[in-house]
């Protein structure tokens, strides 16, 4: 069954950024649609659901790539914040994240080390800080 499969999906474009996020909004969508009268979310849902097997079956994988960079394009502001808010999160146990009152630049120290004189490495000003 596997190999049919594999066999199957030979020359398909299958999953990708793109086919992920569809994924998971038609999911919110089916979860909307126990909560909501709307007729408009059932469709959204059904539409989402062959959006997203069209793309991951398409044997046009050239035109599939396109439209997953320009996802990607579009939301990399949005991703990159998330993942300084991840390893924001991540460090928050061993270190403090301090701004500079100059200029605004963060600045990482570690905590445990008590009333430091911090020094700003982007405008070289300095201020006292508890760590």
């Amino acid at each position: 069954m596997r190999e049919k499969f594999a066999r199957f999906m030979a020359g398909r474009y299958g999953m990708d950024s793109l086919g992920r996020f569809t994924m998971a909004l038609t999911l919110i969508f089916i979860i909307m649609n126990y909560f909501t009268r709307n007729r408009m979310v059932p469709l959204l849902a059904w539409a989402g659901i062959i959006l997203t097997y069209y793309r991951m079956f398409s044997r046009n994988t050239y035109k599939r790539s396109a439209e997953n960079q320009r996802f990607l394009h579009h939301t990399a502001k949005l991703r990159h914040w998330f993942y300084t808010q991840k390893n924001l999160f991540a460090q928050r146990k061993t270190h403090h994240i301090y701004k500079c009152p100059s200029c605004k630049q963060k600045i990482r120290i570690p905590k445990g080390k008590g009333r430091v004189e911090i020094r700003c490495p982007k405008c070289s000003a300095t201020f006292i800080k508890k760590s």
